[in-house]
């Protein structure tokens, strides 16, 4: 069965609606951004910037940050052949925190990459291993992985039809040595045309704990795909 065939229309016209080449599948997304991200709420912000990449035809990313005072602190965020990654170094060498493996790391990565589709919408026409589901109009909800590291988030469209939040109740987040699921939220804002496409410059994410808090906000500096 072709991938036409399997994925719902109203996924198709969203992907469409937001600049997705049908007629010519590209493989990757190469983008820059800045910003900042803290780890609790009330916690001090520190500013980044990042280059990632984002894969079309899997369920893969690798996100390279420089943060700190000079840079002086090197994030690599990843999920590459179905394995999380979590490496945090200062100075490029003396290991601050991390994570490497395990099916609730896979989880909330693969969470990631279904929210920055916002980002990597030829993903929606042109990776198979994703699974949608269509509430109403302006809700779909779209799943991948396998077992217990399969994640799922719900998309909620805007009044122009384009992806301006994402929610899922159950993302896993790291708290001492165990990983909790817990509800995290994001938007997507400041939509350009761009590259022929439709995209938001700028997003912002958080959980929601006590209360809600924006853990990371960020904003494209560039974008490319190939």
């Amino acid at each position: 069965m072709s991938r036409a065939t399997t994925l719902p229309p109203e996924a198709r016209a969203l992907a469409l609606h937001l600049g997705a080449r049908a007629d010519a599948p590209p493989s990757m997304v190469r983008l820059r951004q800045h910003g900042a991200m803290r780890d609790r709420p009330g916690g001090r912000w520190m500013r980044f910037r990042a280059r990632q990449r984002i894969d079309i035809r899997r369920p893969q990313f690798e996100w390279r940050a420089a943060a700190g005072p000079f840079g002086c602190v090197s994030v690599t965020d990843s999920l590459l052949a179905g394995e999380a990654a979590l490496a945090v170094r200062l100075l490029g060498l003396l290991p601050i925190a991390g994570v490497r493996g395990g099916a609730a790391a896979a989880k909330g990565e693969v969470m990631r990459y279904l929210a920055e589709l916002a980002w990597a919408r030829d993903a929606i026409l042109w990776n198979a291993a994703l699974d949608w589901t269509v509430t109403d109009q302006r809700t779909l909800c779209v799943a991948a992985g396998q077992g217990p590291a399969r994640g799922e988030v719900e998309l909620r469209l805007d009044e122009d039809g384009r992806i301006g939040e994402v929610v899922a109740p159950d993302r896993p987040r790291k708290e001492g040595a165990a990983f909790v699921e817990r509800q995290w939220r994001g938007r997507f804002f400041d939509y350009r045309h761009h590259a022929g496409r439709w995209l938001p410059f700028a997003g912002e994410v958080g959980w929601v704990l006590d209360g809600s808090f924006v853990a990371w906000h960020g904003r494209l500096l560039s974008w490319q795909i190939r």
